[in-house]
C-alpha cells in the first residue's frame, strides 16, 4: 500500500492545487485506489466519495445506472469505465470521475477476458477523458488488483497535467 501512496500524493497535490475534486468508481481494485487518495493527509479538501461496484445489482444501487444503461455496453471495457467514471463524476459533483473494471484472476471474468484485465477511464472539465486498457497478462489476484490501482493513479496524474 505504501507504494500506491506514494503514487497518489502527486494527483493529490494537483487536485489540492487546483482546487478541484474526485469521485472513485472501482471494481477489480477492491477499493485500493481510494485507499491510496484517502492514505494522503488533507484528502478531505479533494476526495469527495467513490464506491467498489463489483456486481450488477452495486452498478444498478451504487451508480444508479439501470440495466438499460448499459444496453450494448459490456462490463469490462473503456466505455464502460468512461460511462462510470462520467457517472461517478455527475453523481458526486466533483470535477474528475474516475473508474475501473476488470479482472483480477486467479481465473477470467464471466465476459471473457483473462485474468490481469482492466479497463480504466477518467473523465473531467471541459469534456477532458481518456481510456486505457491494461493487460497484465498474471493470474496473480493480489499483484493484479494493486497494477489495476497503479494504473488508475498514473492516469488520474496523466489527465491532471493535461488539464
Amino acid at each position: 500500500m505504501n507504494d500506491l501512496a506514494l503514487l497518489a500524493a502527486a494527483p493529490a497535490s494537483l487536485l489540492v492545487k487546483a482546487r478541484q475534486t474526485i469521485a472513485v468508481s472501482e471494481s477489480s481494485a477492491g477499493g485500493l485506489i481510494s485507499a491510496a487518495l484517502l492514505a494522503i493527509p488533507g484528502a478531505s479538501a479533494y476526495y469527495q466519495g467513490g464506491g467498489v461496484i463489483y456486481t450488477q445489482d452495486a452498478r444498478r444501487t451504487l451508480l444508479g445506472i439501470p440495466d438499460e444503461g448499459v444496453k450494448g455496453i459490456r462490463s469490462s471495457t473503456e466505455a464502460f469505465a468512461l460511462l462510470a467514471a462520467r457517472t461517478i463524476r455527475e453523481r458526486f459533483g466533483t470535477t474528475w470521475g474516475l473508474s475501473e473494471t476488470g479482472a483480477s484472476g486467479p481465473t477470467g471474468n464471466r465476459y471473457g477476458d483473462a485474468a490481469g484485465h482492466a479497463c480504466l477511464a477518467i473523465v473531467g472539465p471541459a469534456d477532458l477523458s481518456k481510456a486505457r486498457t491494461l493487460e497484465t497478462g498474471s493470474a496473480d489476484r493480489l499483484a493484479n488488483m494493486y497494477a489495476f490501482a497503479n494504473a488508475a493513479l498514473t492516469l488520474v496524474l496523466d489527465g491532471l497535467q493535461q488539464a
